[in-house]
């Protein structure tokens, strides 16, 4: 690390004052399988290795670093485990399902769980009871404006991906539609499921039946919100529909984060600390690598 790097990182250390926990989320899109067969850009992989450089300059008690599962297999992965290793942190490596989490989404990521005073957890807080589904995360009907399905302007895929969906449910059900591409399923789902991992373009449509035929629309931005597991305290206040988006799709759902919090806190006991009390959750001190510089 060059004096230029450390210097960056104890001056955001003097702004902020020791740190508990630092919260990580590296670039993933060239890790990412929505990638394809384009290149992967090996630079925008090695964001996570950052990580490492705010660890050794800040020592946070914990580290959790979370990106898609399709980051395994990068040629760095050990030599980020093994660095943090030797920075003193036990690491757990946690593959984990927002719908696990009373999420009403499916949307497995990547957890590195990683204690620099004793072994992380492995155990996770989970939800207890039936999955939540796709249906709970839709507006009332009427709410969102709805064309019909079948225009002369409609791609001819869109209209066989619904044909398939009403094939196999039956005409007077609604259902959601991959509407850019298709996910190796037949391009739509059922609302009594989670909803599929959402991403950071306009994917889902919903298809309604009606007096006059099928209708379309697509699932709008309050609706993706709660799909990832924001309650109604988030607000989301600036930007275009395409930018809120986007900035959904690279979110980490809320009660996947809260769970893995809260069983740090369970699992720690209080004379761990210098205070000699356990912490409440809002007393700690959060650092986030992918807003620093």
């Amino acid at each position: 690390m060059s004096a230029a790097e450390r210097t960056s990182v104890r001056q955001v250390l003097e702004e902020t004052g020791p740190i508990d926990l630092l919260l990580a989320s590296p670039e993933c899109r060239n890790h990412s399988c929505a990638r394809g067969d384009r290149p992967r850009i090996e630079g925008s992989r090695e964001t996570a290795l950052q990580v490492l450089r705010f660890a050794r300059v800040m020592r946070p008690r914990w580290i959790i670093l979370e990106n898609v599962i399709h980051m395994r297999p990068w040629s760095r992965y050990a030599e980020l485990l093994e660095k943090l290793e030797s920075l003193g942190y036990c690491v757990a490596e946690q593959i984990l399902d927002a719908a696990d989490f009373g999420v009403p989404q499916r949307r497995r990521r990547l957890f590195l769980i990683c204690d620099r005073e004793g072994p992380a957890p492995t155990q996770l807080n989970r939800s207890k009871g039936r999955k939540r589904t796709a249906v709970t995360i839709l507006d009332r009907r009427g709410t969102w404006q709805t064309n019909p399905l079948k225009t002369p302007r409609r791609a001819t895929a869109t209209i066989e991906r619904a044909k398939r969906a009403i094939r196999a449910l039956g005409r007077e059900t609604s259902f959601l539609l991959v509407y850019y591409g298709s996910d190796g399923a037949g391009g739509w789902q059922s609302l009594d499921v989670p909803l599929r991992t959402i991403t950071t373009l306009d994917r889902f449509g919903l298809v309604e039946p009606s007096e006059a035929g099928h209708t379309l629309r697509m699932l709008q931005v309050p609706e993706l919100m709660r799909a990832m597991g924001f309650g109604k305290e988030f607000k989301l206040l600036h930007g275009s529909r395409r930018d809120k988006i986007h900035l959904l799709g690279n979110a980490v759902c809320p009660p996947v984060i809260a769970a893995i919090l809260s069983t740090l806190r369970s699992h720690t006991s209080a004379e761990t600390f210098a205070t000699g009390r356990m912490p409440r959750k809002e007393e700690w001190n959060l650092g986030c690598s992918a807003a620093l510089p």
